[in-house]
Order: structure tokens, then C-alpha cells, then sequence
């Protein structure tokens, strides 16, 4: 059977990125940064806005550099003000897509380019994107690894691993830079708008069917795995859409292993 290469390469792309975001997402619903998570992408805007009026024919590089901008100024804030989370990251997100919206209103020609990052276009991916995506993959996932622990410990209680001897504040750091560099590539697979979705959905079905931190880690991986993979492999017979089919595979997996975790519950509490 024949494989179009435009297939192989947006299939392989979601292979890479998905349990990727699967992974690092077990500690953003952990740690409660899903809308951390949401700031970061939709500030893409602008960065996106940006490099199109710097005339670059692929804006990814000023998206990166913007969203870390953006999860820097966040955590400053946090520091810094009396601000709670959820105000400083709703300030940086409107203002982030409002600087983004501007700036392409001055742009004229750019409309099918914006489409793309805003609701995704993976079967538009190239060799390089591949690469860039398993490159992304084998990097953040060993640093993942590497400090897993510290990670696992910093999430359940930031006291603890301080008095442990954790660097906290570098590995808060640290991580951000992982995440928002994870969602900033990954809007290639989603768009800006349901990117988040990558990130929330898996750990949070693995979650519903996991005893252990080990185990919701290899399940996100897994559901972040079929979803992405299956949700591309899903979009082209249908012709629909690859990011909403992604999004809509990620919802159907949680909602299976919604019922398979009250099944299981049922199971062991039955006399």
C-alpha cells in the first residue's frame, strides 16, 4: 500500500510530538497550568504577526522567542506583583492576541499562513518539521526523564523540595521553557486555538484508569500516541480537518477511559 509522503510526514510529526505533550502534560494538569499552557499558545500570535512583518517566510523562530517572552513576563509577575495566576496569565493572553491581531490588520497577503497557525495544518509539514519534531522529542523527553523525580516532587509539594535541596525556582524555570517551546511547535499539529488539547486531554484520561504517577505517565504517553497518530490517520479519508479530528480522537479516548475507570472502580469495590 502506497503511503502519499505529505501523509508519512504529518503521521510521523504526530507520532513525535504526541506523547511528548502527553508526557509533560501529566505535570501541567498536575500542577494546575493548563491555562498556562493556553497563555503560552495563544501569545504565539504574535509571534507568528511578527515574523510575517519581518518578512520571514517561516515565522517559527519569533513564535518560540515571543511565547518564552510571554512564560518569563508570567512568572515574573508571579514573583514580582500581588497579582494571582489566573489574572496575570488572562492580562498577557489578551494582550498578547490583541498586539497579534494589530499587527496582521498593517499586513495584507498573509491570510492563508494566519489559517494555518490558528486551526492547524499538519499535512502541510515538510522533512524539516519531521526532524525539528523528533529532535524536540528525543531533547525535552531526556531532560524529562533526567529530572523526573525533582519534577515529582516539586509537583506534589515545592516546600519539600526546597528544604531536599531542589533548585526550584531554576527548575520552574526550566520547565516553563520546556512547555511553552513543546505547545510553540506543536501548533503546527492543532493551531493556536485547540493546541491545549494535547496537552490537558491525555493525562487527564490517564488519570481516570492510572494507580501511579508511572502509570499516568506511560498512559498519557500512549493516549497522546493514538490520538495524535490516529486523529491524522482519521482526517484524510474523512477529509476533515486534522487538528479538530485530533482533538475530537483525544475526546473520545478520555471519555473510553472514562468509563473503563468507573468499570474498574466498580470491579474492586464489588463484593
Amino acid at each position: 500500500m502506497d503511503i502519499e509522503p505529505f501523509m508519512l510526514r504529518a503521521v510521523l510529526t504526530a507520532l513525535f510530538l504526541g506523547p511528548l505533550c502527553g508526557f509533560i502534560g501529566v505535570f501541567v494538569t498536575a500542577r494546575r497550568m493548563s491555562f498556562f499552557s493556553d497563555t503560552v499558545a495563544h501569545a504565539a500570535l504574535a509571534g507568528v504577526a511578527l515574523g510575517f512583518w519581518l518578512g520571514l517566510p517561516d515565522p517559527t523562530v519569533p513564535m518560540i522567542l515571543f511565547s518564552l517572552l510571554i512564560a518569563g513576563l508570567i512568572l515574573w509577575l508571579k514573583e514580582r506583583t500581588a497579582l494571582l495566576n489566573d489574572t496575570i496569565m488572562a492580562l498577557l493572553l489578551s494582550g498578547s492576541v490583541a498586539l497579534g491581531m494589530v499587527i496582521l490588520s498593517l499586513l495584507k497577503g498573509y491570510r492563508g499562513e494566519l489559517d494555518r497557525y490558528l486551526f492547524g495544518d499538519i499535512l502541510s509539514v515538510g522533512w524539516g518539521d519531521a526532524a525539528l519534531a523528533l529532535v524536540v522529542l528525543i531533547t525535552v523527553g531526556s531532560v524529562l526523564f533526567w529530572k523526573l523525580n525533582a519534577l515529582a516532587l516539586l509537583t506534589a509539594h515545592s516546600d519539600l523540595a526546597h528544604v531536599s535541596g531542589i533548585p526550584v525556582r531554576w527548575l520552574n524555570y526550566g520547565f516553563v521553557a520546556l512547555l511553552t517551546v513543546t505547545v510553540a511547535l506543536s501548533i503546527r499539529l492543532l493551531g493556536i486555538i485547540l493546541v491545549t488539547s494535547l496537552v490537558v486531554i491525555p493525562p487527564a484520561a490517564a488519570r481516570n484508569l492510572a494507580r501511579s504517577l508511572r502509570q499516568q505517565i506511560l498512559l498519557s504517553l500512549f493516549l497522546g500516541l493514538i490520538g495524535a497518530g490516529g486523529g491524522v490517520v482519521l482526517s484524510y479519508p474523512l477529509n476533515l480537518p486534522s487538528g479538530p479530528c485530533i482533538t475530537l480522537t483525544l475526546v473520545g479516548l478520555f471519555i473510553v477511559s472514562l468509563l473503563g475507570g468507573r468499570l474498574q472502580r466498580a470491579h474492586q469495590y464489588a463484593p
